[in-house]
């Protein structure tokens, strides 16, 4: 695993959304389609705006997965992520993806998670962007997360921290209007990507990056399993890095 610490978090998203770039036409390059798994978020908006707006990406070739959705919200709430990959994704590219697999949180989720499933089951997976919640959270895959699972998507119970996150951010009004269980891809799942990129800036998630770069790896800090990844590349700004040991920022 690589680090990578920036002063901010435009020099960040600048960086993560050139790497990006270039990992998606290497795919396109080498098989003709990129596979991606893409996150959502108030922390990855400005990579994202960055990344769609990347010269010479084919976005024709590109076939586009997302991490996680609330079950019981409709893919028009403001606070769905369906909603979030549509407007800062999809709607921005132009000519449109070769395809785009998005989940419904008002599907039945045992069969929304089957049919995503056998989707991304179909394929190699190019390249994954990911976050950390401030619980360490990997996905919504909260702590103590299911490491073992070889489910491709599985139903989550979402833990309070979490939830106050998404309040915190305003995507709520309050803890009792966010949903209690969401669709999430798995751990393993996510292990699966050929190459991972963790965006993670902010200083609200440094303790969550201490834990999960520093300290064991382990369910109860679900994105320190990044850590089992031969080619994840973290990016971190000065302040969600202020906590790590060694840091050249400080």
């Amino acid at each position: 695993m690589i680090q990578r610490i920036f002063e901010n978090q435009l020099d960040l998203a600048g960086a993560a959304a050139a790497d990006a770039s270039v990992l998606i036409r290497l795919a396109i390059a080498a098989r003709g389609c990129a596979r991606i798994v893409a996150s959502t978020g108030l922390s990855q908006r400005e990579f994202l705006a960055r990344l769609v707006g990347s010269p010479g990406i084919d976005w024709q070739r590109v076939e586009l997965f997302h991490l996680d959705e609330y079950i019981g919200l409709s893919p028009d709430h403001p606070a769905s992520f369906n909603r979030y990959i549509r407007q800062h994704i999809i709607d921005r590219i132009g000519p449109g993806l070769k395809q785009a697999y998005l989940l419904d949180g008002m599907a039945n989720p045992q069969q929304m998670c089957a049919a995503a499933g056998a989707a991304i089951s179909s394929g190699p997976v190019d390249l994954a962007f990911v976050g950390i919640g401030e619980n360490g959270h990997l996905a919504f895959n909260d702590p103590p997360a299911d490491f073992t699972t070889t489910e491709p998507f599985l139903v989550v119970n979402l833990d309070q921290r979490c939830r106050e996150q998404q309040v915190g951010e305003g995507w709520f009004r309050s803890l009792e209007d966010v949903p209690r269980r969401a669709i999430t891809m798995s751990v393993r799942q996510i292990l699966k990507a050929e190459s991972i990129l963790c965006i993670a800036p902010e200083a609200r998630k440094a303790e969550a990056v201490k834990l999960c770069f520093e300290g064991d790896i382990s369910p109860m800090a679900p994105a320190s399993a990044l850590r089992l990844h031969p080619n994840t590349t973290v990016f971190l700004d000065r302040d969600s890095a202020r906590l790590v040991q060694n840091n050249p920022a400080l």
